[in-house]
């Protein structure tokens, strides 16, 4: 019997005497001990808040990158123990692979997007500045902050590893603390996963912590830096989003909920192209993986009405294949229910559902007797002849192995059909015609938190329609819960404050680590491409002397590259465009003169330019000008054990001090001489 326990103000918890008792959904007998511990929720609060939060604020983005990259190789080496578990949930080696590899994977990409997407610093710098003053003395940034409080994920019994990993991964990178609640039914595979990290050692003291059972009044303790992250069902959602302590602290509530999404067939996709092929591969996907068990799974397949018997049959023969039975057998395809009161709500659902349907295949009456008494139920197969007509269809959700077929007239009558269900975490169109991508997209995607679009070019690479990627947005409107989780750095925001600053250039540079043109320069003892990573400051300045340009250099430039624009060739030619007096110097040339009179050739730390960003020119370089450059050491970034990046801030000027040229110069430095 597994004892599955929480972890608490950094101990260990073992169940209490009114533990739940887990029935398995394979074989009905009971598995598992959970909850009935009596946890001081404030404790675990004052915890999270006075000691991880803290701990966690202390390490900029790129530690704490750092931090989930080894603790998802750490997973990683230890993930088959997960698996030997993953079977008592009902689901197959393949059903866990989504949970368990894709949890993992993506606590791997928030690692990554961390260390490139991210200051190594504290502050994370959201847009450009604003010029708030007509001499450049009052300006403005917006900057974002780690949240002081604690966040509560509340998560589903489907994926009892990735729903945990996935919203942990953002909110440690943002630098906020977790209490992570799963759902009883699976909170033993959840447990295994969280007590993995807390034997790396690699994880601060408070910055999580784990509820087995019920949350007690924790809800009521939360304030207004804490943030509610709630996966599950939209009536559980309402409940808990209307909590009053909720509503008066303004606290942050991100619910992803039940979502009834919807497969549409282009007009375009005969049965003999390519994409009827995958819309009929993905739906036998989506109704058996997890057992149907999934928020992203499709429910709704919306087909023109021509096809709806070819769909039909060919959904019937593919599903009428599936290996039903015991998950952890190799020949499996699909395993159980992650429980007989699951089943038990999936019938109720179908029930309501054969009103306005017809069985086209499954259903209870196709199990053997040998499942009967596991929470196993056939894919099943529903057709709706009228969707227009019907309100159950787009309304209430078997989650379990069910999708229903439903025909259309035309694209705008799909895209109606799909926008019904109320708003979705995913939908998806299969058609090869871009003009039909665009019409659905226009019409849909207001409804939709993604829109997966699938033809012949993107089959073999595409991920599918029920895997969120955690670079994507995770989300969805109306019935979907309204809010997003994952977006990459998107879904790091959630769990930070944004934050409008105003003031010098002076205060946003010390503020945010980052040099602003305006703010004091530094003069260094040295070029500061003598100088190493450690050594050069921000606002570190290189003024160099000036270089004419002359006819014969934009000449020879010309003929040594090829570029003879007209711009730079012709004289009348060049006076008759808007934007140049006469004959111009090329851009290009500009750069590379500016490059010679700031580079220091000799060997030295500086180890290569790795490229530039944001290049633009304001004013153009006559022959007889003479530019200058002012190189200035504007942020960095640690990148390796040897090696970090200096991004340097590089304006040309002419005679007149008139500003013709700016970009971000990238070098990679070494640490040491």
């Amino acid at each position: 019997m597994l004892k599955p326990q929480s972890y608490a103000a950094g101990r260990w918890i073992a169940p209490g005497d009114t533990a739940t008792t887990v029935i398995g959904s394979v074989d009905g007998q009971p598995i598992a001990l959970a909850g009935g511990s009596d946890l001081n929720m404030q404790n675990m609060l004052d915890h999270a808040r006075d000691t991880g939060g803290p701990a966690l604020r202390a390490m900029t983005f790129h530690e704490r990158a750092k931090m989930l990259k080894a603790l998802a190789a750490y997973l990683d080496s230890r993930k088959e123990e997960l698996y030997a578990l993953n079977p008592l949930t009902g689901a197959t080696r393949r059903d866990g692979a989504i949970d368990i590899e894709g949890g993992i994977g993506t606590m791997f990409l928030f690692a990554s997007k961390g260390r490139r997407e991210m200051p190594d610093g504290h502050v994370y710098i959201d847009g450009d500045v604003e010029q708030l003053s007509r001499k450049g003395s009052f300006l403005g940034q917006h900057i974002a902050v780690p949240l002081q409080g604690v966040a509560v994920h509340i998560n589903a019994f489907n994926f009892p590893v990735w729903g945990m990993l996935e919203k942990l991964a953002p909110t440690l990178l943002a630098g906020v603390p977790a209490i992570v609640k799963p759902a009883t039914q699976t909170s033993y595979l959840t447990e295994a996963c969280f007590r993995m990290m807390i034997d790396s050692g690699l994880l601060p003291d408070g910055a999580a912590q784990l509820i087995v059972g019920r949350t007690g009044d924790l809800l009521d303790r939360l304030g207004a830096q804490d943030v509610v992250s709630f996966t599950g069902s939209a009536d559980t959602a309402n409940m808990l989003r209307s909590n009053p302590n909720l509503v008066r602290n303004s606290t942050r509530f991100l619910a992803e909920q039940d979502s009834l999404n919807a497969a549409i067939l282009g007009p375009d996709a005969a049965p003999d192209s390519p994409e009827f092929a995958l819309f009929i591969k993905e739906a036998v996907t989506e109704i058996t993986a997890k057992a149907g068990q999934k928020c992203t799974a499709m429910r709704r397949l919306i087909v023109p009405e021509t096809q709806l018997e070819n769909v039909a049959n060919a959904l019937s023969d593919k599903l009428g294949n599936v290996v039903l039975g015991d998950p952890s057998a190799k020949e499996t395809r699909m395993g159980a229910l992650v429980s007989l009161g699951q089943k038990d709500d999936v019938l109720a659902k179908l029930a309501t559902l054969a009103a306005e349907t017809r069985l086209i295949c499954g259903g209870p009456d196709a199990l053997t007797d040998n499942l009967s008494g596991g929470a196993f139920l056939p894919p099943t197969l529903l057709a709706c002849d009228d969707p227009d007509a019907a309100t159950a269809v787009h309304s209430v959700e078997a989650f379990g192995p069910v999708s229903t077929l439903m025909p259309y007239r035309d694209l705008a009558h799909a895209a109606t059909l799909a926008n019904r269900g109320g708003g979705s975490l995913v939908s998806s169109l299969f058609t090869n015609d871009p003009q039909v991508a665009r019409d659905v997209t226009l019409a849909s995607a207001a409804w939709h938190g993604r829109l997966y679009i699938m033809n012949r070019t993107a089959g073999a690479e595409a991920t599918g329609h029920g895997s969120p990627l955690p670079h994507m947005v995770h989300g969805g409107p109306g019935r979907a819960g309204g809010g997003e989780e994952l977006g990459g750095i998107r879904g790091v925001m959630h769990y930070m404050q944004r934050t409008a600053i105003q003031g010098s250039p002076d205060i946003l540079t010390a503020i945010t680590g980052t040099w602003i043109p305006g703010s004091a320069e530094k003069t260094g003892p040295q070029h500061p491409f003598q100088r190493t990573f450690n050594e050069i400051e921000i606002g570190e300045t290189l003024h160099t002397g000036s270089r004419t340009v002359t006819l014969d250099d934009i000449e020879h430039f010309a003929h040594f590259t090829g570029d003879t624009f007209y711009a730079h060739m012709d004289e009348d030619a060049a006076r008759a465009n808007p934007f140049f007096p006469g004959r111009v110097a090329h851009g290009y040339l500009l750069l590379s003169f500016a490059a010679g009179l700031f580079v220091q050739p000799d060997p030295g730390p500086v180890l290569a330019n790795t490229g530039l960003n944001g290049l633009s020119f304001q004013k153009p370089v006559s022959p007889g000008d003479s530019i200058k450059v002012r190189l200035t050491c504007k942020r960095k970034t640690k990148r390796t054990d040897s090696y970090g990046e200096i991004a340097w801030n590089v304006t040309l000027t002419n005679q007149d001090g008139d500003q013709v040229a700016e970009y971000e110069l990238l070098t990679m430095v070494s640490y040491d001489r």
